[in-house]
């Protein structure tokens, strides 16, 4: 899965916006204003942070040795991919989407229905 290809894949759920708060080479993929993924497309390979359920983050870190605790983040709740490559790209698009899930999951009801409309 190429940058641009996860790049679209963060920006095709709904209530989605691409923001830049640590610098232009660091693209934050927030829902309603709560970051779910952050892309460093800089670095070599490239990295991404992605929330995960603690326990699941702990088997993904067992099971691959490309899914790191979150650099710069709570190494509970977040988890960096290494995309170098080594990783199928149907994990790198499930595990986006359980990181916006969880983040859905966390609004407000209020919020989670607005975003029903969009």
């Amino acid at each position: 899965m190429n940058l641009e290809s996860i790049r679209a894949h963060c920006l095709a759920f709904p209530g989605v916006t691409e923001e830049c708060p640590f610098g232009p080479e660091v693209p934050v993929y927030k829902v309603l204003g709560k970051m779910f993924a952050l892309l460093s497309p800089d670095e070599v390979p490239a990295s991404m942070n992605l929330k995960c359920d603690p326990e699941r983050a702990l088997d993904l870190r067992d099971q691959y040795e490309s899914i790191l605790p979150g650099y710069h983040m709570s190494k509970k709740h977040w988890n960096t991919l290494i995309l170098d490559g080594s990783l199928p790209s149907f994990m790198i698009k499930e595990l986006i989407d359980h990181s916006y899930e969880l983040v859905v999951g966390g609004l407000t009801k209020k919020d989670r229905e607005k975003l029903q409309q969009m």
